[in-house]
Parts: C-alpha cells; structure tokens; sequence
C-alpha cells in the first residue's frame, strides 16, 4: 500500500527543492522500493500533486539515522542533485542539531574532538585513542556545541538541552562523540543512554543553511522538535 502524502511535514518547495522535517523511526531510505521510507513518501506526495506519469525524480543527498528526526533537503532534479551533493561533499553546507544529555558536560559550551573507527563486530561506530595500533583507518571528527536549557528530571537528574554544529560529517558521529563525553543522547540506546524516550532519541536536525542550486541564494530551513521534547522546560534563551 502506498504511502499517504499527508504524513509528510512540508518546509520548502519549488521545482528543484523538497525540504522536510522528517519524523524519527522512519529511515530516509527503504531497502527496496515498496519500503516505508521517507522517499518513497515524497515520491508519491509529487506524483499524486503534480498527476506525474511514471518514475518520479527525487534525489537523496544527506541521509538522517532513522532514529533522529529534522530537517532535511531533498533535490527534485538530476542538476539539483549534484549541486547539492557538492555543497555536502565541500561541507559548504551548516548543519545545526538539537540533542539532550544528562547534565555531565564539563563547560556550558565546547568542542569535541575524537578519532572515530568501526567496530565490525557490534555494527557500531567507536571513539578511540589517537597514537595506538586501531586508528589506522580512524577518521578525525569535530564538533562544537553550546547549552540552551537545563531541566531537572523527574527522578532528580538534571538533562541538558545543546546545541550542535557540525565541522566534520561522519557516520553517527554526534551520538558517538556525546557518548564518549559521559553525555549519551537520550534514548540512544545503542550509544550507552539508558533513559527512556518516547520516540526515537533526543537528536533533532533543527537548521540546515544551503545554497539554492539554481538561484545561488543562501537559504536557511528550520524544523520543530516533535512535541513530546517538552522544550517549555528548559527556558530555552
């Protein structure tokens, strides 16, 4: 059964842009076709606007983990695609995150520096220590991040709200670096939270800043958190 277009939260549009505030737990991609994914929901929410017959065109340029949910660019055609895909590739783009942790950050903002590696045995990406024998194939990875709330839990514990920007792209690096911090992403299981969130985890893409591919503008898309972040509890300055 088709996906129904009107799951899909809208940002932007226009004849090169589809601009989403994806979902958490629905991956960008399906492994076939029929899959529920965030694609196949676009295609058919064009499909059905515009009466296309056929394929339609939808070009994937940045992926989101499917826990994560926020904003998120697709290219509507080819020419599009690969102007987008550069702006990644160069890391032209800003990319901005929202993600809560408990309250273990050493300083109210900061940057994260580690060296990251996979661990083919777990499917899982791990920090590691520079000047030893595994980082050979290591990639460096950078982020900075700031604090925009703090709440106490209902259990007494304190959780902080940050925010995020990106210096390098790597693969599930924001939730390994938090997690190598002592600060795990909550309800990112996988990466060493274990608290409880409603769905998906506390990681939220919430500004993304891209050129148009066509008309060469600076263009800024924010997305809202879903509403169970509860943010009026961190008196967000």
């Amino acid at each position: 059964m088709p996906p129904h277009p009107t799951k899909l939260n809208i940002l932007f549009e226009d004849n090169h842009l589809l601009v989403l505030n994806k979902p958490p737990l629905l991956p960008t991609m399906g492994g076939r076709e029929g899959d529920e994914s965030l694609i196949n929901q676009a295609r058919h929410y064009i499909k059905h606007k515009y009466k296309k017959p056929g394929n339609v065109y939808l070009g994937v340029v940045s992926r989101l983990d499917s826990f994560v949910s926020g904003v998120i660019v697709l290219a509507r055609t080819s020419k599009a695609a690969s102007r987008l895909s550069e702006q990644f590739r160069s890391r032209s783009v800003k990319k901005t995150y929202w993600a809560i942790v408990p309250d273990h950050l050493p300083a109210d903002a900061g940057h994260l520096e580690d060296w990251l590696l996979k661990d083919e045995s777990r499917h899982r990406m791990v920090a590691v220590r520079t000047g030893t024998a595994d980082t050979q194939d290591a990639k460096i990875a950078r982020l900075q991040y700031k604090t925009i709330g703090i709440s106490e839990g209902n259990n007494g514990r304190c959780f902080r709200l940050i925010e995020i920007e990106l210096e390098t792209g790597r693969k599930h690096q924001i939730r390994v670096q938090l997690e190598n911090a002592g600060c795990p992403i909550v309800g990112d299981r996988k990466y060493g939270s274990e608290e409880h969130f409603q769905r998906g985890i506390a990681l939220h893409s919430r500004r993304l800043i891209i050129e148009h591919p066509t008309h060469k503008v600076l263009q800024s898309f924010q997305a809202e958190t879903p509403p169970w972040w509860n943010l009026d509890k961190y008196a967000i300055s």
